[in-house]
């Protein structure tokens, strides 16, 4: 019973949930990618390169029981119980991990931007706060934290 309790502490902490819709978004993102690059930077890249469909660019390295060589898409090859290593998806992979990488790195350097901004703002705002007030009694500089001041010993109310 207390590792359950322990275990549901865990899982409501703003971290974990926080991670959650990371999780959720990262896969909606990823859908994302994968269909802009089989959908709109392979096809213009296949042209480019000869009119070749990179989702059907693969090699048979052993045929299938069901029909013979050659196959015309990779679909058709599976189908047929072809053992085939397939090199255009293998390159979709790549070029979907790219984007997504270049995406988070992105990101993250956007979000190292504004901290550092952030970061020496709040310096800034330090160092410009007073680090000396005037002694009601005595007209004297005091250091702001000071409850007496050391010139008159006079009391200093905040």
């Amino acid at each position: 019973m207390k590792l359950l309790t322990e275990f549901k502490k865990f899982a409501m902490r703003g971290n974990v949930l926080d991670m959650a819709v990371g999780i959720i978004i990262g896969a909606a993102f990823g859908k994302i990618v994968d269909s802009l690059v089989k959908d709109m930077i392979m096809p213009p890249l296949g042209i480019l390169l000869g009119k070749i469909d990179f989702a059907n660019l693969f090699f048979v390295l052993k045929e299938g029981a069901g029909a013979e060589a050659p196959y015309p898409s990779l679909s058709a090859a599976q189908a047929a119980g072809a053992v085939t290593l397939n090199l255009g998806m293998f390159l979709n992979t790549i070029i979907s991990f790219t984007i997504v990488a270049f995406a988070v790195f992105m990101l993250i350097k956007a979000v190292n931007t504004l901290q550092a901004k952030l970061d020496a703002d709040e310096k800034e705002a330090e160092a410009s706060a007073p680090t000396t007030k005037d002694c009601p009694h005595c007209f004297s500089k005091i250091d702001i934290r000071a409850k007496k001041c050391p010139h008159c010993t006079g009391d200093i109310k905040k």
